[in-house]
């Protein structure tokens, strides 16, 4: 089948003590999904969701069971022809903050794959750059490419995986709990735009979650999955609708209902803050006698060596010299 289809793949962990325990994270799991198709994998932290979905990329290798991707045996393959096929495969981690290097910027980090899969040149992998970033609700992209994670969002940092994951133009997305970082309007944003990718693309999405909400207006199919075995699948409004397993009523049984209380106008304030300001002393190493905030606007060296020869009683020389209404010194002094 053209796709991706999983055939009683089984993963085990072996955790050493007394007594070597097997763990059974992935226990028998079959599953499919087609180009352009959207399938929803549930179910409670700790099923092996993720699992799984290493094990289709081979980030785990499985024990045993059949992995197939247009036909292709990924289990079979080595490491050239896995390398080769994973332009084709890709997927978005649910933290983007750990899953992105703080050591590149934003152009190095979505330009990464293009290099790895030797694609283009310089020019060619920056344009391409730009493209995913515009593809992914980052415009205009110039002010985002030379940007650190940490300058970034977390919608942002989302957006920025996004482009990273569809820089090889893949056949098949894998995208892992993509919204639980996110606060309730970037979700929606970041679930429109793949929606959108997917009707462009026609890429297959195999979406990994615990949020029922987000599965009902996604997932085509959905598989229910619980201590690493599938224990129901088929279409998403059948089985949200006409659940079978006491599991899945269970899941669903728990989804929020209903709508939230409104509010009390006339309750009293709790918590109020005006004009907050936040900033961060240093109280270790070189710099521990300075006021970052403050201190900040020395932009060199030698300026900052004629402050450091300051030894009064108070922790920040700027503050000082303010207050006995001296001049700030220049950058260039």
């Amino acid at each position: 089948m053209s796709g991706l289809e999983l055939k009683d793949v089984r993963v085990q962990y072996r955790q050493a003590g007394r007594g070597e325990r097997v763990v059974h994270a992935v226990d028998g799991v079959d599953l499919s999904v087609t180009a352009g198709e959207t399938l929803g994998l549930v179910g409670e932290s700790g099923c092996g969701k993720t699992t799984t979905a290493q094990a289709v990329l081979r980030l785990v290798e499985s024990d045993s069971g059949l992995v197939r991707f247009d036909g292709i045996d990924v289990t079979a393959l080595g490491a050239r022809g896995l390398r080769r096929l994973r332009r084709r495969m890709q997927i978005i981690y649910q933290d983007p903050y750990e899953s992105l290097d703080p050591r590149f910027r934003v152009e190095a980090t979505v330009a990464e794959p293009l290099v790895v899969h030797r694609e283009g040149t310089r020019d060619e992998r920056r344009e391409g750059v730009e493209q995913g970033l515009e593809l992914a609700g980052l415009t205009p992209p110039g002010p985002y490419l030379d940007r650190d994670p940490h300058e970034l969002s977390g919608g942002q940092r989302q957006r920025v995986m996004i482009a990273m994951a569809l820089a090889n133009n893949p056949d098949l997305l894998i995208a892992d709990e993509p919204t639980t970082a996110l606060d309730v309007t970037v979700q929606a944003q970041v679930l429109k735009l793949l929606k959108d990718l997917q009707a462009e693309t026609r890429m297959a999405l195999l979406l990994i979650t615990h949020d029922l909400g987000i599965v009902r207006h996604m997932a085509d199919k959905v598989c229910v999955m619980q201590h690493g075995k599938i224990v129901e699948a088929g279409e998403t409004e059948k089985v949200f609708s006409n659940p079978q397993h006491a599991y899945t009523k269970m899941l669903l049984a728990a989804e929020p209902k209903g709508k939230p209380p409104r509010s009390n106008e006339t309750a009293p304030v709790v918590v109020k803050a005006d004009k907050l300001k936040v900033w961060f002393p240093i109280k270790r190493g070189f710099f521990r006698r300075f006021c970052f905030k403050r201190f900040q606007g020395i932009l060199n060296w030698r300026a900052y060596r004629r402050w450091i020869r300051c030894r009064g009683s108070s922790a920040c020389p700027v503050g000082a010299m303010e207050r006995e209404n001296k001049s700030f010194p220049s950058a260039s002094g």
